[in-house]
């Protein structure tokens, strides 16, 4: 039976109302552990894997697939609203979702997320059932140098989120990567910047970090505005205009290849892939100076890229049994609980669980965009909420997401210290996302750079022996070079038009 014939029979089984009802639960499950921050997929999809052990292994993978996809759309909903990312991959799509909603629009910030994630989600489907067999190969070739090449040009992405200021985007970023390096060292095992602390030993971990940058520091500034709710005036329109909708098409499309290919690189977040599309369109817009202030491109883009991401993934881990995130890793144990074994072989052998399950994302991201684009008329009221109401919800929910992860007071602590740092660091105008950015791709970075090391005898000069290591590291200079020319040459324009 021929791909076209196999998918068909895929999509015969996926479309069963038993099937469709697994979908179903498993994306409306998904959405409410992306909202809730400190969950995310991972986590959501670990603690639902045992109870899926008594259905037939297609239902088993559908269900668990769609609460993938599904807590990684539902991660920006809260980002968008209240600036409260339930997954680092929403951290970029808070910039200027939060900026739209503060501006009334928070209903189209909604609404060209779920279209950006289910155009995204076919695009990476067709790609994966088109290019699988092709593109996997490629990805194993990203060795330690390529990686460690790939995580500083995803780097240099974050810098560029600081606009005019490149400084205080490094700054940023320093913080993050110094951050990243409490706790134990990964190869020797000691403390590191641990001052004496057992509960420092394990690290500090992200989530407290994002929800404190974001949830708890935008309580402290809303506080101190002294305004009413989030926006005050009258909610525009709940759905994108046709401008909104037209200026979205290439950034969605950019962004789904984008995320595509950075999806099927081990060990690379889809966060990296979000930020670094985000920084795309910034690049290559007319008007960069809207970005960051509420610019639609700014969320349809790393949306996009954020849920592409997931079919890259997928890519490796069907044709060679490789994850290449936690989050797959997690998506493998379901597979062997229910006795397949991913790989070579499992087209083969397994067809009644493998072109279900790809089909099944066909099912899934159609229901994932029926079950939310009704919910944008609830969820854009929000913004009116008065603060009185709203920033005890927020603080509720930042409190519970961060607590359920390790069930660590620690973290809470963390989260309320990170909270003041982050309003600290609005007040100076120095950026969030570089931080975050390198605080999750710190251990890749360190892991890579040290086995890059190992192979090289201890010398850098290693990177000359990979071209495609030689080829990202370039890229990254002349991003970072081009960026510091043309901040330079906003900031003598400006002085310039002063005098005059």
């Amino acid at each position: 039976m021929d791909t076209i014939g196999q998918l068909s029979h895929g999509l015969a089984v996926a479309l069963t109302p038993e099937n469709i009802l697994w979908a179903f639960l498993g994306a409306l499950v998904g959405t409410l552990i992306g909202v809730l921050p400190g969950l995310g997929p991972t986590a959501g999809m670990a603690l639902l894997v045992p109870l899926s052990v008594g259905l037939e292994p297609a239902s088993a993978v559908i269900m668990i697939a769609a609460i993938y996809y599904g807590a990684m759309y539902g991660g920006s909903t809260t980002a968008i609203l209240m600036n409260v990312p339930g997954e680092v991959s929403s951290v970029v799509t808070a910039l200027d979702g939060y900026a739209m909603a503060r501006q009334g629009r928070g209903g189209a910030a909604l609404a060209i997320a779920a279209i950006g994630s289910f155009a995204a989600g076919l695009v990476s489907i067709l790609l994966l059932v088109v290019l699988a067999p092709l593109i996997a190969p490629l990805a194993l070739s990203f060795g330690p140098l390529e990686l460690c090449a790939l995580t500083v040009l995803a780097l240099v992405a974050a810098v560029n989120l600081a606009g005019r200021s490149p400084a205080r985007g490094l700054l940023s970023c320093g913080l993050g990567l110094l951050i990243a390096m409490v706790g134990s060292d990964p190869v020797t095992g000691e403390g590191r910047f641990t001052f004496g602390s057992v509960e420092l030993l394990a690290g500090i971990g992200f989530i407290p970090v994002v929800v404190g940058l974001f949830a708890i520091s935008e309580i402290l500034v809303a506080a101190e505005s002294g305004a009413a709710s989030i926006y005050e005036g009258r909610l525009a329109r709940l759905y994108p205009s046709r401008d909104e909708l037209r200026r979205s098409v290439g950034p969605i499309a950019r962004g789904s290849l984008l995320g595509f290919v950075l999806g099927l690189i081990p060990g690379l977040s889809p966060a990296a892939a979000s930020f670094t599309a985000y920084d795309v369109e910034r690049r290559i817009s007319r008007s960069p100076e809207r970005f960051g202030k509420g610019a639609i491109e700014g969320v349809a883009s790393p949306e996009a890229a954020n849920n592409s991401a997931v079919g890259g993934g997928l890519v490796p881990l069907l044709t060679l049994g490789i994850p290449t995130s936690p989050t797959i890793a997690v998506l493998l144990g379901a597979f062997l609980v229910h006795g397949v074994t991913p790989g070579p072989l499992i087209f083969s052998e397994h067809p009644d669980v493998a072109w279900p399950f790809i089909a099944s994302m066909f099912v899934g991201n159609v229901i994932l965009v029926l079950l939310n684009l009704p919910l944008v008329r609830i969820w854009a009221r929000i913004v009116s909420v008065p603060y009185a109401v709203i920033l005890p919800v927020i603080l509720l929910v930042s409190f519970i997401g961060v607590y359920s992860v390790n069930s660590r007071g620690f973290d809470v602590v963390v989260m309320l210290v990170f909270g003041f740092c982050g309003y600290g660091m609005r007040r100076a105008r120095v950026p969030l996302a570089p931080m975050v950015l390198a605080l999750v791709i710190a251990p890749i970075i360190e892991s890579s750079f040290r086995q890059s090391l190992s192979l090289g005898g201890g010398s850098v000069l290693v990177f000359g022996r990979s071209p495609l290591a030689l080829g990202l590291l370039g890229v990254a200079l002349i991003l970072l070079w081009t960026g510091l020319r043309s901040r330079r040459r906003a900031a003598v324009a400006a002085a310039v038009e002063e005098d005059f």
